[in-house]
């Protein structure tokens, strides 16, 4: 009986430790902020996974708040015109500066290509543009691969996802865990991995 309550409360203290790192995780969430008006990076680099997103990116790019556009995990097949065909972006802008990049697959593909589109580039300085939900992972991980990159976020709160009242709705709070458990993966993946 002693070996069985002591297997409970185990349980018990791992249960309210990940429960608690949830709420923390939430808060994380709700505390991003855009960057100030008039912060400037040498590129921009949007996160796929939404139209908002992609929205926030050319909006940075056209009030010149970085050099160049990286739109990061682009189904392959898809063009420019095909993804921006809502989008006004001058014809200027689009010839020079918005980059497609096919490669990525994860987030962790994100940073990779991002890494290597900034090498040539020679660029060392970014805004991350993704879901508010998604910018701790990413910038974890963004963090990890670039570790000499200034990064700044700059979050896309998506209408659908209300943080005030999260654990009252049923499809938030599904996506909220959902990502705080990707992210605990992607941390403690990123503690195995070789330095």
């Amino acid at each position: 009986m002693r070996k069985l309550r002591i297997f409970i409360l185990l349980i018990a203290l791992v249960a309210g430790l990940w429960l608690l790192g949830l709420v923390a995780f939430v808060h994380q969430v709700d505390t991003y902020v855009a960057a100030p008006d008039g912060t400037r990076t040498d590129a921009i680099v949007v996160l796929t996974g939404g139209s908002e997103r992609i929205k926030a990116g050319i909006e940075l790019l056209k009030q010149g708040r970085g050099k160049k556009l990286l739109i990061s995990g682009v189904p392959k097949g898809l063009t420019l015109d095909g993804l921006l065909d809502r989008a006004q972006l001058p014809p200027s802008l689009r010839q020079c500066c918005v980059v497609l990049g096919h490669a990525a697959e994860s987030t962790f593909g994100n940073a990779e290509e991002t890494l290597a589109w900034m090498d040539i580039e020679k660029f060392r300085s970014l805004q991350l543009v993704t879901a508010d939900y998604h910018m701790p992972r990413s910038l974890l991980i963004f963090h990890a691969i670039l570790p000499g990159a200034h990064i700044i976020p700059s979050p896309v709160a998506p209408e659908s996802v209300k943080l005030s009242d999260w654990y009252q709705r049923p499809g938030t709070a599904r996506l909220l865990v959902t990502e705080y458990e990707k992210y605990l993966w992607a941390r403690f993946y990123l503690w195995l991995r070789p330095a």
